[in-house]
């Protein structure tokens, strides 16, 4: 089963993210951004969902770190964001983010961009 880390701070969202995928995917979760770069190198996820307005250390920062370790650099990283302001999607891949999601999520289009990261083996 792939594994999914979901770095997301609010508890709706997290329920909701965990609702959707769990009988698909194993689901792990950080509740901000440096929790979520020690999961991502604990837990080898196969895709990462991150949030980018996280407390601790923000998902811009953690993305950055995470792309920049050699062990974690391939896992993708989706960005969820209520940020759907010009901009923000430049802004979320010029930290490293490989795809971005705007908030409230549209699940269809979680989906077919997870399909699209995460093909059946």
């Amino acid at each position: 089963m792939k594994k999914i880390l979901i770095v997301e701070d609010i508890e709706f969202n997290v329920d909701l993210l965990e609702q959707l995928l769990e009988d698909e995917y194993a689901v792990v979760v950080a509740r901000n951004g440096k929790e979520g770069v020690e999961l991502a190198t604990l837990e080898q996820p196969d895709l990462i969902l991150m949030d980018m307005s996280l407390p601790v250390m923000d998902g811009w920062e953690a993305t950055r770190q995470i792309k920049a370790d050699d062990a974690l650099k391939h896992i993708p990283v989706i960005a969820l964001t209520a940020h759907a302001m010009s901009g923000d999607e430049t802004r979320a891949r010029e930290a490293g983010c490989d795809d971005y999601l705007s908030k409230p999520l549209n699940e269809d289009l979680l989906f077919e961009k997870l399909a699209a990261f995460l093909p059946p083996s």
